[in-house]
């Protein structure tokens, strides 16, 4: 198959459809096109390992610990880095990129991710960080000094993450949640408030149910100031309040609906040619209900990207896509002290929580929560659980609801 496919994304969703893309048999051209300079790179270690990774190391050393090895089958695809696509004619199967170049595709993978979302609140920037490029590491790295007083807003996971990771670095920490205890839209409120005692204890504050109204200072950040009046000191702000997909680039095309990512059907497609994988894919998953839904998690990249994959060589083919349901099973891990969450299913759709094995305050000894919607199992939250046991957890999802 000699069709050409533009791959817009360079991380680790867009880099396995390429991958997949060769293993379903396509021969033609693969571009793919990254925002960053980076070759593609694994993401989950910014705000733990590599944020704490000692010595002065510069980006380059940095990225060469977390790139991923390119496979020979890509050896012959042309990856274009640092330049981003800004604008998608469908019709005419034609990208524009920021230096004004264009790239003309038959088949296009949309793989954009996410991007932090922002504080949209008054006061300076300097000192204000967020967490999701190798770039936005190697800031914050610099700032995270012994005895430095750090807030972190949002107690989600990448935020619990961060504040576990500068606590070590030996910073003062102090996380603001205006939801409640931490990860609780996850985890739910006894486990979270288990896991906000844990992290008490290790010597992180938290300030539950209050926001961020600006952020005090001059030339930088001094402090953050809350809805009830109050001024948290500050050195340095990590802002962990969720994430936006990104999008823009595809507006103007009709046949897209471009509400939260970009809706897919269950095979990934998203319109003639068009295929969409990772964060930013908004799809149906019958093994929970067929309400399409993006999933920020780990495992998703690379099980829509071989789903997506398959569809698009059939498309591009003249084939029909595989009609079996794409009923993947989400999972992730979180790092978090002495902690190893793991996450299998989506627990946060669950209305009751079932606490099978451990206890809330020994999370270090071990724990296993299942999680239920109208009586039937939706996800599985293990911690410090041995990976002999995944596959007993994944086991659990064999049957659409």
């Amino acid at each position: 198959m000699t069709a050409h496919i533009a791959v817009v994304g360079a991380s680790l969703a867009g880099l396995r459809t390429a991958e997949q893309l060769r293993a379903a048999g396509h021969t033609g051209p693969i571009t793919i096109i990254g925002d960053e300079r980076y070759a593609p790179y694994n993401r989950p270690p910014l705000s733990k390992e590599l944020l704490s990774e000692p010595g002065d190391l510069g980006p380059q050393e940095l990225h060469a610990k977390v790139a991923f090895r390119r496979r020979a089958s890509l050896a012959d695809a042309d990856f274009r880095l640092g330049l981003p696509v800004v604008e998608a004619d469908l019709d005419r199967g034609r990208l524009t990129l920021e230096d004004g170049s264009a790239i003309s595709f038959d088949g296009l993978v949309a793989a954009t991710g996410l991007r932090p979302r922002r504080l949209a609140v008054p006061g300076p920037v300097a000192g204000r960080h967020v967490l999701r490029t190798l770039d936005d590491c190697v800031g914050l790295r610099g700032e995270l000094r012994e005895g430095a007083k750090v807030v972190v807003v949002g107690a989600g996971f990448i935020g619990c993450e961060a504040a576990a990771t500068a606590l070590r670095l030996g910073c003062r920490v102090t996380v603001v949640e205006p939801t409640g205890a931490p990860m609780n839209r996850v985890l739910g409120t006894e486990l979270a408030e288990a896991v906000q005692r844990y992290h008490e204890a290790a010597g992180i504050e938290f300030v539950t149910r209050r926001g961020v109204t600006g952020f005090t200072g001059g030339d930088r950040v001094t402090g953050v100031e809350l809805d009830d009046g109050g001024v948290l000191e500050a050195d340095v702000v990590i802002e962990a309040i969720g994430s936006l997909p990104n999008v823009e680039w595809l507006a103007g095309n009709g046949a897209l609906d471009l509400r939260d990512g970009i809706l897919c059907d269950n095979r990934l497609s998203a319109a003639e040619r068009v295929v969409a994988v990772g964060d930013v894919a908004r799809f149906p998953n019958p093994l929970f209900d067929e309400v399409p839904r993006r999933v920020e998690h780990w495992s998703i990249a690379g099980d829509t990207a071989k789903r997506a994959a398959a569809t698009l060589v059939a498309e591009l083919g003249g084939r029909e896509p595989d009609p079996t349901p794409f009923t993947p099973i989400p999972s992730f891990w979180s790092d978090q002290l002495d902690l190893r969450f793991q996450s299998f299913g989506l627990p946060a759709l669950g209305d009751e929580a079932r606490l099978e094995e451990g206890d809330y305050d020994k999370l270090t000894d071990g724990l296993l929560v299942r999680y239920f919607r109208r009586s039937v199992h939706v996800g599985t939250i293990a911690i410090n659980l041995p990976p002999t046991r995944y596959r007993e957890f994944r086991a659990a999802f064999t049957t659409p609801a």
